[in-house]
């Protein structure tokens, strides 16, 4: 018998679900970093939000429950923890991104806003961290409504 979850999302996260190709959170968290690259639509499964996605207008939308639900799971948020992990090592080992515009400043605030509402602002914070200071040692290449968007979902001071 299944074991009950909130919904899809929730069921992904805590691990007992697939997302819409039938990957498991743990096939995504194997990705190679080519892979995470090329493949655009397991961000919004690993960092799911309450609005419909731009980019990926059929993966589905966070509902109430299943916010409360994940942040209540204990599964759900070792997956999103590890999940971070990934994508920080994935940002880390690639410098494609350190553009002024690219795909992954979009995935970088989607990332920001999910850890903010589903985890907690302190791993938002983290996240956000990291990434400026990869953008700083790059030279500062990155857009300055990119850092916008990104210092907001992060809710860092001043933004």
């Amino acid at each position: 018998m299944a074991e009950a979850t909130a919904g899809s999302l929730h069921a992904f996260l805590a691990g007992v679900g697939r997302d819409g190709r039938g990957r498991s959170v743990a096939d995504v968290l194997a990705f190679s970093d080519d892979e995470l690259e090329a493949v655009h639509d397991y961000i919004q499964w690993l960092f799911p939000l309450p609005t419909r996605s731009a980019a990926q207008p059929h993966s589905p939308v966070l509902t109430q429950a299943e916010i409360e639900a994940i942040r209540a799971d204990p599964r759900s948020i070792e997956s999103l923890k590890k999940a971070t992990e990934r994508m920080l090592q994935f940002y880390r080992e690639t410098h494609w991104w350190l553009t002024a515009h690219d795909h992954n400043h979009l995935r970088i605030t989607r990332i920001l806003h999910s850890l903010r509402l589903l985890v907690g602002p302190i791993e938002a914070r983290a996240f956000y961290g990291v990434i400026i200071s990869l953008h700083e040692a790059a030279g500062a290449p990155i857009n300055t409504r990119s850092l916008h968007y990104w210092a907001e979902a992060a809710g860092t001071p001043g933004s």
